[in-house]
């Protein structure tokens, strides 16, 4: 991790007590400022604070390096992941849910390597032991079981008991979905389709975000954000969603309505990490990844998408759309 300090060695930065001791939401996001009325002017005079600028906007840095050499390598191990089988599968998720619970507990207010991160950890490691070993829905007992102990210990030891307890569901709920799809007959398919579907949102987000501009989607919550990269992202993912299953022999038309919907739910969780963070005053979940920040940085929108497309496929969805690879 970088050099920046665990939030228990800097009080300043953690919400007051009775904010959030009690798993209430604050009634006003840290270090939100007051909205300012439509065209008024931010600091440096600007009357248009509310508007991102569009390709002007675009100046060379290092992350236009680390970040695409890392993302290569990282699609590169989920890929081998997925088609190496359930336990290699098993073994990447469980992989980045305990890195995962490093950064969630550090970042709501827990040292680095403390009891909840351990017990967060040892909860997804043993749900995914108990699925991929017995076939059994226990796992998922187990997850619940996890986020109660968790829960009670962070009471006990005066933490934020609520979004500790939070942790093992958050971060444990995807892989469990993750192993359950790679189960499935065209599984790896499915999950290939569904990670395509959620890199195209990041990337149309970030190029057309930049090169349109224009309102911001959300700034008191994520001030980079903006409606043209949102819909620009909805857009990239049907249409790659939609090009992979056609090339597959499916039918594209679907296959586009699925992309755009896993879109939404992946920005939906994009915006909810970024949320916490507005909550806990981060900028960054951590600095594991060069060029992506920290690990729930980067996985943030798949703790969203593996969830609702597994339901979607336990409603008597077929993501393939009559593809058969």
């Amino acid at each position: 991790m970088s050099g920046a300090k665990p939030l228990d060695a800097d009080p300043a930065r953690l919400p007051r007590a009775g904010a959030v001791g009690s798993g209430s939401v604050p009634t006003r996001l840290a270090g939100e400022a007051s909205a300012a009325p439509s065209g008024a002017k931010d600091g440096g005079g600007n009357r248009h604070a509310d508007h991102a600028p569009g390709y002007r906007a675009i100046r060379f840095n290092w992350d236009w390096v680390t970040r695409p050499i890392f993302g290569i390598a990282l699609i590169a191990a989920v890929v081998a992941a997925i088609f190496g089988g359930p336990l290699y599968i098993a073994l990447f998720a469980a992989l980045a849910g305990v890195a995962a619970a490093r950064e969630w507990h550090r970042m709501v207010g827990e040292r680095v390597y403390g009891p909840a991160f351990i017990l967060t950890s040892l909860t997804i490691i043993a749900a995914l032991a108990v699925q991929l070993f017995w076939h059994s829905a226990a796992g998922w007992a187990v997850l619940a079981v996890g986020a109660v102990i968790v829960t009670l210990y962070a009471a006990f030891s005066g933490h934020f008991a609520a979004w500790h307890g939070l942790g093992p569901l958050y971060l444990g709920i995807a892989p469990l979905a993750l192993l359950f799809l790679r189960g499935l007959p065209e599984g790896p398919w499915i999950i290939i389709g569904m990670f395509l579907a959620v890199w195209a949102t990041d990337t149309g987000a970030l190029i057309l975000g930049n090169l349109i501009g224009g309102p911001r989607l959300w700034p008191a919550l994520s001030p980079n954000k903006t409606w043209s990269g949102t819909l620009g992202a909805v857009a990239a993912a049907a249409v790659v969603e939609a090009v992979y299953v056609a090339i597959l022999g499916g039918h594209p038309v679907p296959a586009a309505v699925l992309g755009a919907a896993v879109a939404i739910v992946s920005h939906a969780g994009d915006l909810f990490e970024s949320w916490v963070k507005r909550v806990f005053q981060r900028k960054d979940s951590g600095a594991m990844i060069p060029g992506h920040g920290g690990v729930l940085d980067r996985i943030d929108s798949t703790l969203f998408a593996v969830p609702f497309l597994a339901l979607g496929v336990l409603a008597g969805l077929n993501p393939m759309f009559g593809a058969h690879p």
